[in-house]
């Protein structure tokens, strides 16, 4: 069957940043840096800076939205930015830097009005959200030393992402609210997922699940693992090759109990999940990812559509 992919096109300030949250995606096919929405035909980088030809920096996502729904491509564009600066992003100014959702249909159009109108609504922020929702235009891909930065300048783009405010800003600001964890989770659950805690081996709900479906993080409902990646390590918690979506997890370095290990944390929730090791089957990628049955809840394939994860089945076909 062929594959139908579209376009998503998104200015979030400097492309640098804006490209690693989409890259890597299931359902992304490409992600590319270019300026849009002026007046000056093939701009250059210095020209788009000059603030003279009205384009913005953007990316321009191709995917697929069985996979990818456009939904959740907004949803992870809103995560990226101050929505409220109208000035530009950060210590980037002027209106090359300014955010908008370009659209490429109506269905696009009322998806990204209904995700700003409800933003606004939600009383995350005390300021009017500003981001203009423009039809699309030509987009003109960048120079090709501005491509994939992330990866070609990985420590100076994580200087640049540092120092010029963006990250700081959204770990302050897209974080859930936590101050009513204790009344909904157990014991366990709050033990693991907030307090960095370890269930016992072979003595948790998921270690021997051999049901196919999805584990969602207890928190936030971000899918995290399917069952198709699951496997016996031998270590009594459930174990993994891998993620459904890499964008859902963060890692970072853990040195308590005398080891130094890679632990494993929901972006969405900045929960504990487990830990990362190198033990795993070198045929399928060589990682084992190593969960707490508590950090996640286990979504049978066959209720996945009524709980909103029907655009996850593909991944059973």
């Amino acid at each position: 069957m062929t594959k139908t992919f579209e376009k998503a096109t998104f200015a979030g300030g400097c492309f640098w940043c804006m490209v690693e949250p989409f890259d890597t995606r299931p359902g992304v096919e490409s992600v590319i840096s270019g300026y849009t929405g002026g007046h000056v035909e093939n701009p250059t980088y210095e020209q788009v800076c000059s603030n003279t030809t009205g384009h913005v920096e953007a990316v321009q996502i191709t995917f697929d939205p069985d996979i990818m729904p456009y939904e959740q491509l907004l949803e992870t564009f809103w995560q990226q930015i101050d929505p409220t600066d109208p000035g530009g992003q950060f210590n980037d100014r002027g209106e090359s830097y300014e955010t908008a959702i370009f659209y490429h249909n109506e269905e696009q159009k009322l998806l990204a009005e209904k995700s700003k109108q409800a933003l606004q609504d939600s009383g995350k922020f005390n300021k009017p959200i500003v981001t203009k929702i423009l039809p699309a235009k030509p987009f003109y891909e960048a120079e090709e030393k501005h491509q994939d930065y992330y990866k070609k300048q990985s420590f100076h783009y994580r200087l640049y992402k540092k120092g010029s405010g963006r990250e700081d800003f959204i770990k302050n600001n897209w974080k859930l609210d936590k101050s009513d964890l204790k009344q909904k989770l157990t014991p366990l659950q709050y033990q693991v997922t907030q307090e960095s805690g370890t269930e016992p081996p072979f003595q948790n709900e998921y270690w021997d699940n051999e049901e196919d479906g999805i584990y969602v993080d207890i928190v936030s409902g971000k899918p995290l693992f399917a069952s198709l990646d699951q496997y016996d390590a031998g270590c009594g918690w459930p174990s993994f090759t891998k993620p459904i979506d890499a964008y859902e997890i963060v890692e970072e370095l853990d040195t308590t109990h005398g080891m130094i290990r890679t632990e494993i944390r929901s972006r969405t929730a900045d929960s504990h999940l487990g830990h990362v090791f190198e033990d795993g089957p070198k045929d399928r990628g060589g990682l084992r990812y190593c969960m707490n049955s508590a950090a996640m809840r286990f979504i049978p394939k066959e209720k996945m559509e009524e709980e909103g994860y029907g655009h996850l089945l593909k991944l059973f076909n």
